[in-house]
């Protein structure tokens, strides 16, 4: 791990980088995160972000955006990462309206084309799952392997989530393995041992955090990105504990 960089998905502190988004990013650098992965800006241009992000030392790891956005606005959304210099892009959740198998096979020409025109731009483009995409299809498939053979691989990637690949009963380990190379993203986040399975910071719970960071490490990861959906605690606490564990543990 200490060769692959460290960010943090700033969904986890959406409340602070609602309140002061320049700040959050500083107490993030701080703990010693090498970059960030966004989901929204803050309300802030690519050149003001770019200045930031230079003044702070923060890389742009990646950024999270809809997929109607991605749809719609993609040669503006490349833009502005062009400009803050980030190389990739993810699409990072459905909405349940486009979760039906109809969906899912009309859903693989655009994520080609989403993802041939990001490479195009020198950008990756990688498709981030939840659980739901674990479901079967009438083929015998699961919803995220059927996207992940339709699609090129040349075009389209992976950010496995290992929480929630866990979470549906599946082990992430091997599906790092199974799709060695097209996993430049892996979301790091543990899962608490009871019958709730809440989010839990790094090495608390009981994902297989050794298993996922051995196999990252032959799979050429670009970036190990912490995400903690929700925190019982100080979000701030949860992702400063989380590093610190892998830093202690893993550096």
């Amino acid at each position: 791990m200490k060769n692959t960089p460290i960010g943090l998905q700033m969904f986890s502190l959406s409340e602070e980088s609602e309140a002061d988004f320049v700040g959050t990013l500083k107490r993030v650098a701080e703990m010693g995160y090498d970059g960030v992965e966004f989901a929204g800006y803050g309300g802030h241009t690519a050149q003001e972000l770019k200045k930031v992000l230079q003044d702070l030392d923060l890389k742009a790891a990646a950024s999270h955006v809809p997929i109607d956005m991605l749809e719609k606005e993609l040669e503006q959304v490349i833009a502005y990462q062009q400009e803050i210099g980030n190389k990739h892009i993810v699409c990072p959740f459905l909405l349940p309206e486009r979760r039906s198998e109809k969906d899912y096979y009309e859903l693989v020409p655009i994520l080609n084309h989403i993802g041939k025109t990001c490479h195009e731009a020198g950008i990756t483009f990688s498709y981030h799952n939840h659980d739901f995409e674990l479901d079967i299809l009438s083929n015998g498939q699961k919803a995220l392997e059927m996207l992940l053979a339709e699609t090129n691989p040349k075009w389209v990637q992976t950010e496995f989530d290992i929480y929630w690949l866990t979470k549906a009963g599946e082990n992430p380990v091997e599906w790092i393995k199974r799709y060695h190379n097209r996993t430049p993203l892996i979301h790091l986040k543990d899962m608490t041992t009871d019958g709730e399975q809440f989010f839990a910071e790094l090495g608390t719970g009981g994902v297989d955090l050794d298993g996922v960071i051995r196999q990252g490490s032959t799979s050429n990861v670009e970036w190990w990105i912490v995400e903690q959906d929700q925190s019982r605690q100080s979000p701030l606490v949860s992702v400063e504990q989380s590093i610190n564990h892998l830093k202690n543990n893993y550096a």
